[in-house]
Parts: structure tokens; sequence; C-alpha cells
């Protein structure tokens, strides 16, 4: 399979939106731990600056990224944006002092962070809102958040809405309530436990986006170290996240990937993995790693 252009094709999302195959995840721009300023603020400013003028059209944000600090470089970096930049946050979480993720996700408290992201982004309506489910909190109804972000919607403060960190039930219930463009989770070719997710999806011609497409953050893998990615890294003069991220494109078309960094370096490595050809023995190879629903802890 080859892949269409250098950023992995085009993928129509649902309010009319169409972006590039390939973004780029903001969320490393902040300071360790996603907590804080970057240590080089001209740089985080220089990655995001980069990434458009590669033709990303596909940023991935969120207001809980810093707090506040990922949209706030990402405003001064790039506003006034483009008309083809598609700007993706996440609401339903946020950071204590002890650098703590915790839910947030009553209907009023996702009303308000909508309302934050706008204004730190400085735009009027949001392209992409990602519901990021954190576990149940005062027993709050999953549908009831859901409805909150269809209110937004129609109110016009939304144009499309996602689902991050979900179950397959999530997903069904959330496309009976409202239009769901974009569904956010963990998977990449050592950690396939959203393959049921992926595969529904897949069917729905619904974007799906894998978060830690690398097999690295909070969760680190053994992705990088890996026999079959080495060989596959080798054979091609590649790197083995390349390796990573071109198996995704070629794992299903509705995938769209957001790999981060916080150098244009990686930057522009993680972008010209889209330009990487994989033939049949290099998928099957991978392929073979880890059955769906499996990690590669769990195969080994």
């Amino acid at each position: 399979m080859t892949i269409a252009n250098a950023l992995g094709g085009k993928f129509p999302l649902d309010a009319g939106l169409t972006v590039n195959r390939v973004g780029f995840g903001a969320m490393q721009l902040a300071g360790p731990g996603v907590f804080g300023p970057p240590a080089d603020r001209d740089r985080a400013l220089a990655v995001l600056r980069r990434a458009v003028e590669l033709g990303i059209d596909h940023i991935d944000t969120s207001d809980f990224y810093g707090p506040w600090v990922v949209n706030e470089l990402i405003a001064e970096a790039l506003h006034p944006y483009d008309a083809h930049l598609v700007l993706a946050t996440k609401i339903g979480a946020y950071r204590d002092d002890k650098v703590n993720w915790l839910p947030l996700n009553h209907p009023d408290a996702l009303r308000a962070q909508v309302h934050d992201n706008l204004r730190r982004l400085k735009v009027d309506v949001l392209d992409l809102v990602y519901l990021r489910d954190m576990g149940p909190q005062d027993g709050i109804a999953f549908a009831d958040q859901v409805g909150a972000l269809h209110e937004l919607k129609e109110q016009g403060l939304i144009r499309d809405v996602g689902l991050s960190n979900v179950e397959l039930d999530h997903f069904e219930e959330a496309r009976s309530i409202t239009t769901i463009a974009s569904v956010q989770n963990l998977y990449n070719v050592v950690n396939r436990t959203s393959a049921a997710l992926l595969r529904a999806t897949t069917e729905a011609e619904v974007a799906f986006v894998p978060f830690f497409p690398l097999g690295s953050g909070f969760a680190d893998s053994r992705a990088r170290g890996d026999d079959a990615l080495k060989s596959v890294a080798d054979k091609h003069g590649a790197t083995q996240a390349q390796v990573s991220l071109a198996w995704l494109l070629h794992r299903a078309s509705n995938i769209l990937l957001i790999p981060g960094t916080s150098s244009v370096e990686h930057l522009e490595e993680n972008t010209a993995a889209a330009t990487l050809v994989l033939d049949e023995d290099d998928t099957a190879m991978l392929d073979a790693l880890v059955a769906d629903g499996e990690t590669l802890e769990e195969a080994h």
C-alpha cells in the first residue's frame, strides 16, 4: 500500500472539515510532566510554526496541558490562524497543584471548559472538542456529558464532537446523542487494546486518532527496542519511530496521526513517516507482533 502524499492523504471530519492524516500533538510543548511552561519558549513556538510550514493542518491540544500553557503557545505562535488549520482540544479533566490528572466532567464544568478554550485559543468556534473520559465523577451520566457538548454544537460554539479514552459502548451511546467525528484512544504497534473500537470507527467512517502512537508517554512500552521494528527500520533506512507511524497509516484509512514532540528535528522526522511505504512482508511482520485486544507485554 502506498500513501497518497507527504502527509498521508486527506480525511474528512464531520462539519465540512478535511485534514491531512499526519497532524501534530502539542502536549509535549509544556514543561516536564505536561506541567508548567517549557524550558525554552522560543523553541516551542518554533515547533508550532514549523508544523504549519510543513503543511500540517491538524493540531491537537487542551487547556489542561500546562495547564493553559500549550493553548497560549498556539495562540502566540499561530494566531491569526490559517483558514485550513483545524484545532482539536479536549475537556473533561483538570490538573491540581500536585500535577495529578483529575476528572472534571459535570456538564456545567464542560461548558466552562469550552469557553476557556475559546478564550485562550482566541477563536469564536472550536473546530473539534473531545470529551475525555477520566472515569466516573459523582455519578454523572456519560449521556449527560455528551449532551452538553451536543448543546454547545447546536449553539455554534463547537463544529465537531469527539471522544477520548472511551470504550466501545461509550462510542455507540454517544452516537445515539450526537454525531461523533473522531475518537482518540491509546493504540499503537505494541498496544492494540482499542482494536474493536478502531474497527467500529472504520466501519462508521469516523476518524480514529491514536494517542501515544509511538508506544511512549505515561505507559512506556518496548516498541522502540523490538526486533521486528528494528528489522523493518534497517531495511528502509528509517527510524523505528517512523516505522511505527507508517504502520498506523497502513493499518486503517481512518487513522489520523498526532505524534508529539518539542523538537523541530523530531517533528520533521515524524512527518516524513508518511512517505515510508511498507510492503506486505513488513506489515505482516509488524501485524504479528500483537493480537487485537492485546499489548506486547501480554503477548510475551
